[in-house]
């Protein structure tokens, strides 16, 4: 038992990243609206996990205060909109282009924790998100020119909502997980993403049902892969790894995504998207990196 303590985690967050990774290839298979996906991808996880939330936790949810229920919701709604905003950008540009953009999220966390939270900004961090800035810049030029209009660039600003929206996400649930359990927490922010997902899918007009069977499997593979292997199990690693493994980790997502869709989409990224990507990846560790030792220094 105490050798696979070491072990474990390790191995629980090599499948969340190369599971998450799955998640852009699923979005371009699939034929449905891009707001459906993302609705059945969090209700399908909301009901793999809420069961289970249920029967072992029972008693946390009753715990819960009104603060933490509300950031939790609010977490949901965030968590919401990165999905709307970022399965939509996949139909708009690359997935090379669409992961990476959406993986600079500590970018937006290390903004959010200063402006938001009092949190100071070192001027590491401050040269990260530059470098990291460029390296989004870059990966919005097309034939060595900047597409001010056009599919590319909304593909790229949806991608950076996303990411946004997704940092937004991380600074309201961080301080509540604190103190409620795992499954507790991502079953309210589940129950709330899916809920904000369903009224969006209305919203805009597109049907609940009457897809072909092949759309359920791709919409039960995002739940089951990228959801709950996913993100679920990265929330557990974060319980017995440094959060700063855990962050540089996930910058392979975007190589994971990118290869992978090499291999299955046949599409090849062009020489800017790969070194804008570089660049975005490299910024983001930077980033990373200088605020994981602030925070172990004021620790």
């Amino acid at each position: 038992m105490n050798v696979d303590l070491e072990v474990t985690p390790a191995v629980a967050l090599a499948v969340a990243v190369f599971a998450t990774s799955t998640s852009a290839i699923l979005v371009r298979w699939s034929a449905a609206p891009s707001s459906v996906a993302a609705f059945y991808r969090v209700l399908f996880t909301t009901a793999l996990v809420a069961p289970l939330a249920g029967i072992r936790h029972r008693a946390a949810f009753a715990r819960l205060s009104r603060r933490d229920l509300a950031g939790a919701i609010v977490a949901g709604v965030a968590l919401a909109v990165h999905f709307a905003a970022w399965f939509e950008s996949l139909e708009h540009t690359s997935v090379a282009a669409s992961v990476t953009l959406v993986q600079s999220q500590p970018i937006f966390v290390a903004l959010g924790a200063g402006l938001l939270l009092g949190e100071r900004i070192s001027r590491e961090t401050v040269l990260g998100i530059v470098v990291a800035i460029v390296g989004a810049a870059a990966m919005s030029l097309e034939g060595g020119r900047a597409a001010l209009s056009g599919a590319t660039t909304y593909g790229n600003a949806l991608a950076l909502l996303g990411a946004v929206t997704v940092a937004g996400y991380v600074l309201a649930g961080r301080s509540i997980r604190q103190r409620v359990s795992l499954l507790p927490y991502v079953t309210v922010v589940y129950g709330a993403c899916a809920v904000s997902l369903f009224v969006l899918v209305h919203v805009q007009g597109h049907s609940y049902v009457g897809y072909p069977a092949r759309e359920w499997l791709l919409f039960l593979g995002l739940a089951v892969g990228p959801g709950v292997f996913g993100h679920t199990v990265s929330n557990w690693v974060l319980e017995h790894l440094e959060s700063v493994v855990v962050s540089v980790a996930w910058l392979g997502e975007p190589v994971g995504a990118t290869l992978l869709a090499l291999v299955l989409l046949a599409e090849v990224p062009d020489a800017i998207t790969v070194v804008g990507g570089v660049v975005v990846i490299a910024g983001v560790f930077v980033t990373t990196l200088e605020r994981e030792r602030g925070h172990g220094t004021a620790d």
